[in-house]
């Protein structure tokens, strides 16, 4: 007992203490290197136009000033694609999820017969594409090109995710739960949506924040196939003012004016980051607590 209580009151010992210390301070290094660029921009982007273009923004605002809030929301195009980036992302999460777990609930069935080489075709896709010219072709053949179904129906489902789910399924819905439903007259569309779904809470969160975040995201669709302004997504908006607000100097013969409007460049870019990142740094705490659980049931093999 004595031995017992001694070894109970030794604590770390020197190395263990060291090696702590240590990482403590590594990672609050990478603490500040990630922390500071977004401090960074946010106080930038609530400063004012010549402060930014000086380089006198280092780590608080300077001259505190909306100008590049004001400026940006003043572009009607933001308007338009804000809310065309936020049907894409709500309607194509909505396909792809349903697309995703209709495909993976019965590759994850043991009784599911050739469901190897269906997923062997699906992970194909994954290493090897027909490239970008058969694929605007293709668009261009099933008339989706120029329209909001190009930004839609190509890559209604991620095979990463696809992969996600059928194991997260595999691991958590076994087959007994379906033999004893199916005993009372369960098919497997009542088993999928009454049983199946309510407990894969987790990983459809984990799919949910995947897809919309990669449609948020999503320019290089609407750069190819899009050419109607008002189909735009936020991205291309974007980049249209950045690209517009870069001047030639040797075009501008006014100094004062040549640095305004790189000021309201620089302005502007800082806004405009702080403003097309606010969403999913308010929605991410809702999903946080399914993250976690979510991806490493699915990840994993049990």
């Amino acid at each position: 007992m004595e031995k017992r209580a001694k070894a109970g009151k030794v604590g770390h010992s020197s190395g263990d203490k060291v090696f702590y210390a240590v990482n403590d301070i590594l990672l609050l290094l990478a603490l500040l290197v990630v922390l500071y660029p977004v401090i960074y921009i946010v106080s930038s982007s609530f400063s004012s136009g010549s402060a930014v273009s000086t380089g006198k923004v280092v780590l608080w605002p300077v001259d505190f000033s909306l100008e590049g809030y004001k400026t940006a929301f003043e572009y009607p195009q933001i308007v338009s694609g804000f809310r065309n980036t936020f049907f894409y992302m709500i309607a194509g999460t909505i396909i792809n999820l349903v697309m995703t777990v209709l495909a993976a609930y019965p590759l994850s069935r043991p009784g599911m017969k050739g469901r190897g080489l269906i997923m062997f075709l699906f992970t194909f896709t994954m290493i090897f594409t027909g490239g970008l010219i058969p694929d605007y072709i293709l668009m261009q053949r099933l008339g989706l090109v120029n329209t909001r179904w190009a930004m839609l129906l190509p890559g209604a489902i991620g095979v990463f995710n696809l992969i996600i789910c059928r194991t997260f399924f595999q691991n958590n819905i076994p087959e007994e739960l379906y033999e004893s439903a199916s005993i009372d007259g369960c098919s497997h569309p009542r088993f999928l949506t009454s049983v199946v779904l309510p407990l894969s809470k987790p990983i459809l969160a984990v799919l949910t924040l995947y897809y919309a975040v990669g449609h948020w995201n999503a320019y290089f669709n609407a750069f190819i196939y899009l050419s109607d302004r008002n189909k735009f997504p936020l991205q291309i908006i974007l980049r249209e003012i950045l690209v517009m607000n870069m001047i030639d100097p040797s075009s501008v013969f006014d100094p004062e004016l040549e640095a305004s409007k790189y000021g309201l460049a620089d302005l502007l870019k800082y806004a405009l980051i702080v403003v097309s990142t606010v969403p999913f740094m308010v929605a991410y705490p809702f999903v946080a607590k399914h993250f976690v659980k979510g991806a490493l049931s699915g990840a994993v093999k049990g």
